[in-house]
């Protein structure tokens, strides 16, 4: 299962309480329709049916079949980019 650090859930966290219903809401990773190799980051009200949901109220994902197995053996982390802003990055776990 797709491990969070702390930096990535206090991230996530400032992401979802500018939303209307942080308590609700998640970042929903998915299959983009583009390329279903490619995988899509969005922000969610709710799961999609289906979705597998990781991490606690202030800080979920939402997770479609795709990314589910995709990310099974990751670890979901931050760094500070260009100007500041955060970025998302992945590495293996262990």
């Amino acid at each position: 299962m797709l491990l969070l650090t702390d930096n990535a859930r206090q991230a996530i966290g400032s992401i979802l309480a500018a939303t209307p219903d942080p308590a609700a809401s998640g970042l929903r990773i998915s299959s983009s329709a583009e390329d279903p190799k490619t995988l899509a980051l969005t922000i969610r009200s709710a799961p999609n049916e289906g979705d597998t949901v990781v991490g606690e109220a202030s800080a979920r994902l939402f997770l479609d079949a795709t990314a589910v197995v995709a990310l099974d053996d990751k670890v979901l982390d931050t760094e500070a980019g260009s100007g500041g802003a955060v970025q998302f990055r992945l590495s293996k776990q262990g």
